[in-house]
């Protein structure tokens, strides 16, 4: 079997008293677009932050691109991009300086550079938004800058962590047509979602609750596990158990 894009083993992160990741076990393989699903607390953005190297494990390994997360967390960030519903855009900045500077933060120059912010601009349909303001941008346009800056030193994983919050439908539907295209070129795409529309579209699912990986597989295998007719459905019953 090919080395995983993604694998923990017994990965936990401890804060005090409580337990927000609990001994996690996952395996993601390269070009998947998987999604982490589950209520507010049940671990998944303490899960994304360790994958990325933000954040140290308490116990347990991941490995993410063949690097231990937690013997080389510099190395992980240098393979991976990164984008949530608050991404660091400057919004003082043109939608063009934005990508500019990241394209100067990941070491990107001369010819490579200006070939890369060309590839970048053109797969997302940026040209339009060039010389605008990206604090006046709409939300689906900031989202698709945002997803520019991420993708400007072709990450082989990228991480989305709830990255089409409030963002209209029709935005969101676009967003997602390109989150495919960038898995049939082969970078691993993983993503933390409220939205049930955009969990049936991952390839697989995993369901958290509590710290603990309580579901995986299909959309509809994670609906059957957890007792749903439906994901919505099984999102539901989650819901109200964690609350009671």
């Amino acid at each position: 079997m090919s080395a995983a894009a993604v694998e923990t083993r017994e990965l936990t992160r401890r804060f005090g008293a409580l337990t927000a990741v609990d001994r996690l076990s996952l395996r993601i393989e390269t070009g998947e677009v998987f999604g982490l699903l589950g209520p507010n607390g049940s671990g998944k953005t303490t899960t994304i932050r360790m994958l990325c190297g933000l954040l140290e494990p308490s116990a347990g390994t991941a490995f993410v691109a063949g690097i231990d997360v937690t013997v080389a967390p510099e190395q992980v960030k240098r393979r991976i991009g990164y984008m949530s519903q608050r991404f660091g855009l400057y919004e003082d900045l043109t939608a063009a300086e934005n990508l500019d500077f990241y394209a100067g933060i990941y070491g990107l120059d001369g010819a490579a550079r200006r070939a890369r912010l060309a590839e970048v601009i053109g797969f997302l349909g940026l040209g339009p938004r060039l010389g605008q303001l990206a604090g006046q941008l709409s939300g689906g346009w900031k989202q698709r800058l945002a997803l520019g800056c991420a993708l400007m030193h072709h990450p082989t994983v990228l991480f989305l962590d709830e990255p089409t919050a409030g963002v209209d439908p029709a935005a969101r539907r676009n967003f997602w047509r390109t989150i495919h295209d960038l898995a049939g070129q082969g970078t691993t795409v993983i993503v933390t979602t409220h939205y049930m529309d955009e969990a049936e579209r991952c390839g697989r699912l995993g369901m958290m609750s509590a710290g603990r990986l309580i579901a995986l597989g299909s959309p509809a295998e994670v609906a059957h596990q957890v007792g749903g007719a439906t994901l919505e459905d099984a999102f539901v019953l989650l819901q109200e158990h964690d609350e009671q």
